[in-house]
């Protein structure tokens, strides 16, 4: 168990003024902390809480990479089952119970104001196992249940399992307090089933600008990490972080190095994330780029900066129309000029300052690739200007302010959800 290094429970409000003793605990169905974009926003949302001094205790799966300035309750391991990868499981229904089973554990001993609740699991557990409490409960709504599990692979279109489950992803969507989406494109495709009563707020990702900037490297240092991946200085360097799956577009992306190969083009691909590492080495073998393409495996949260600063172009090949797209800022925020396929959510991040191709599209992928190559001063213009947006849009300081005027607002809207003063931190039982 995580030593505990929360703050004190003196808050701020979104708004400036000082209030007493806001407790939220940050309800995660996952497997927090691992290196990809969800974990990321649990990870932010809790830091920028933390510092207008809302106290944050985080309950998640058993399994995970410490995150010391926390708070965090696991559930306790299954036998059967030590290893998993990220996704879609048959084996999340049983650490799903095990999730409910902790909660309830910790409702009955502890007092919190309000359950943040990530994703559609931890809606459904923190609504139903929060009544006996009568305790507000927010959900953070980060892309459809049910499209995420078709591009896992784990329903099949056009069959009776797909019809019932997304009959339990709208059920699970009526059962909070309020939602918060990820991108503005997910807060109007909820508003518009019509008949939501509860509030659906945009919450969109954000980005430590002060963390991920573009002189996070020295020239000396960045050219020398450069030559440690066989880099050159004068390669030219398109970066992907995030998962290796094919609902990210992997395999479009190399489809594109191998065509931009064809065409005499002298490209560098570092592609950072996971899982499936060999298997699409295999494929970039197959498709006669094992050369250019460089795979690092998985690269901790922590060092993506310095490993982004090795890129001139940054690249986001996703696929899905339903989820957010968190790397987006994260490219933005390093002054990376970005080609991205355009779904909602990265048009949402990158405005008129991204190099879109049609989703699946390529020929046009590739083309987007090559023009930036081709321009240097656009490269230049394109990433000084993304980079002003993030600071100027996506700052996590403004999704703080937002969420905590949220949980004010439901923890006072009456005489069932009290606001409950604390005079000290108070680790919570376990």
């Amino acid at each position: 168990m995580m030593a505990d290094t929360t703050r004190g429970t003196d808050a701020v409000s979104g708004g400036g003024q000082r209030r007493a003793g806001l407790r939220v605990l940050s309800l995660a169905p996952t497997s927090f902390f691992s290196d990809y974009g969800c974990h990321v926003r649990i990870l932010e949302e809790a830091r920028a809480l933390r510092d207008i001094g809302v106290d944050v205790t985080i309950l998640t799966y058993y399994k995970g990479g410490n995150v010391p300035e926390f708070r965090i309750i696991r559930t306790n391991p299954t036998p059967w089952h030590g290893s998993y990868e990220v996704g879609s499981s048959r084996h999340k229904y049983v650490f799903d119970v095990m999730l409910a089973i902790r909660l309830a554990r910790v409702l009955a001993r502890n007092r919190f104001d309000i359950i943040h609740a990530h994703l559609h699991e931890g809606a459904l557990i923190g609504s139903l196992i929060s009544k006996p409490w009568r305790i507000p409960v927010c959900f953070d709504y980060q892309g459809s249940l049910t499209s995420e599990m078709l591009d896992h692979g784990f329903l099949k279109p056009n069959t009776k399992a797909l019809g019932l489950w997304r009959w339990l992803e709208r059920s699970i969507e009526r059962l909070p307090s309020a939602i918060f989406t990820s991108t503005l494109n997910a807060s109007e495709a909820l508003k518009s089933q019509g008949d939501h009563a509860i509030p659906i707020r945009p919450l969109p990702d954000g980005v430590n600008t002060d963390v991920f900037r573009p002189d996070v490297l020295s020239l000396d240092e960045r050219a020398s990490r450069r030559m440690a991946y066989g880099i050159h200085n004068d390669d030219i360097v398109v970066v992907y972080l995030g998962l290796l799956a094919r609902h990210q577009g992997i395999s479009c992306l190399l489809d594109a190095a191998a065509l931009l190969k064809t065409q005499g083009r002298r490209v560098k691909w570092l592609v950072m994330g996971y899982p499936g590492v060999k298997q699409w080495r295999d494929t970039a073998e197959a498709g006669g780029v094992s050369e250019d393409v460089i795979f690092t495996d998985r690269i901790p949260y922590w060092n993506a900066p310095q490993m982004l600063a090795l890129g001139d172009i940054a690249i986001a090949p996703k696929l899905s129309l339903t989820e957010g797209s968190g790397k987006i800022l994260n490219y933005m925020a390093m002054g990376l000029p970005t080609v991205a396929f355009e779904t909602p959510a990265q048009v949402e991040y990158l405005g008129d300052l991204g190099m879109y191709a049609p989703v699946g599209n390529i020929e046009a992928l590739a083309q987007r690739v090559a023009e930036l190559i081709d321009e240097p001063k656009q490269r230049k213009a394109l990433g000084a200007a993304a980079r002003m947006r993030a600071i100027q849009q996506f700052g996590w300081d403004r999704a703080a302010s937002q969420l905590a005027s949220t949980y004010y607002e439901l923890a006072n809207q009456d005489a069932g959800y009290p606001l409950m003063m604390k005079s000290g931190s108070g680790a919570p039982h376990y």
